[in-house]
């Protein structure tokens, strides 16, 4: 815990950097990278061993994929060791909004393990129970929103801000909770859909991350706050050290997973990683900003609501396949040219994201 070390280290001034958040996140990143990278390949090695078949693979899916077979999933453990291990060596453990997010994402890792767990030991694509993995995904949510509530200043506790109008505040009392909860309950199961090709997943999810460590240190900081006329959260930006973790050990996943992928994230990583991003928002009082920055994310989610709503009314389906990643590869694109392509909206979105803390 490196960040005891520039308390003790205050009257120095060549260790003073340490007391630098912008300083923790880049140590931050780079110190899950290099674990990642050093540990990932014993990690793989473990999962290939104990995984035998690796992930089932759809038979109703793109024919491509069926080259995958064997492939191990569980991949979000490298993540989660690394976000981990970095997390706790350069955030101030005294932050209580960065034991709130952290609840969360270990939280939804382990819903998201037992998922994976149940499929591969089953070589089934029914895992876990829809509606008991939802109801335990929403009791780990609401329990950090509450926690976060009781942090938050009291001008913003329960209080929902409007993107663009710097003094429009919306009170939703105790419903905030339960709002809080949905982002980040929805937020868990969208990058779990969109976890389906190839590095898909964890290159927007650190664009995403990057775009939210930003935000993040910009509201925790009051001079920045009040110049950008966002709302000041004291402590929030602590999460960007937290942020630059994610970023770290997303890059390390990357070297593995990209196409050919040696392993795969799974529930374990895309759940914890989503549950992460949703958690961050509500902390820093962005979340309909999130609802832009993710916006690929809530595409690949409505792509499945309308799919099944449009079947179960009319019997019909609106794409071919759906997340609707997969509806591009029905119609011909290639694996890397869905990835490469959804990767450009990701970037788009995060900068769309960005210009709402402008325009005010």
């Amino acid at each position: 815990m490196l960040f005891w070390l520039s308390e003790f280290s205050a009257s120095f001034n060549v260790l003073n950097v340490f007391r630098y958040l912008t300083f923790r996140a880049g140590a931050a990143t780079v110190t899950a990278l290099f674990f990642v990278l050093f540990f990932g390949p014993a990690i793989i090695n473990m999962l290939r061993l104990k995984q035998g078949k690796g992930q089932p693979i759809r038979e109703d899916g793109p024919e491509t994929h069926l080259l995958k077979r064997g492939t191990p999933t569980m991949g979000g453990l490298m993540i989660l060791a690394g976000f981990l291990f970095s997390t706790l060596l350069w955030t101030n453990l005294n932050n209580p909004y960065v034991w709130c997010v952290l609840g969360v994402t270990l939280g939804f890792g382990l819903i998201g393990f037992y998922d994976d767990y149940l499929k591969v030991t089953k070589q089934s694509h029914k895992g876990f129970s829809g509606r008991s993995r939802l109801a335990i995904e929403a009791m780990v949510a609401g329990t950090a929103c509450y926690a976060m509530s009781l942090y938050f200043p009291a001008a913003l506790a329960t209080k929902l801000a409007i993107p663009i109008f710097k003094d429009v505040l919306i009170d939703l009392g105790m419903f905030f909770i339960v709002f809080g909860m949905v982002v980040i309950v929805g937020a868990g199961n969208a990058v779990n859909l969109t976890d389906g090709l190839d590095g898909l997943a964890i290159v927007p999810v650190m664009i995403a991350a990057a775009t939210f460590g930003f935000i993040a240190y910009l509201a925790g900081n009051a001079i920045f706050a009040n110049y950008l006329q966002i709302h000041f959260v004291p402590g929030v930006g602590e999460l960007s050290v937290l942020l630059g973790a994610v970023i770290g050990a997303g890059l390390g996943f990357l070297w593995f997973n990209a196409p050919p992928a040696q392993v795969f994230m799974g529930d374990t990583g895309s759940l914890a990683l989503g549950g992460l991003l949703g958690s961050v928002a509500v902390a820093t009082k962005h979340e309909i900003v999130f609802a832009i920055v993710g916006g690929l994310f809530v595409l690949e989610a409505m792509s499945v609501i309308i799919q099944v709503a449009s079947f179960k009314l009319t019997g019909k389906r609106v794409f071919r396949m759906a997340p609707i990643h997969h509806h591009y590869e029905k119609k011909g694109w290639k694996e890397p040219q869905v990835v490469i392509r959804f990767w450009i909206i990701a970037v788009v979105l995060a900068l769309l994201g960005l210009a709402t803390l402008k325009l005010r």
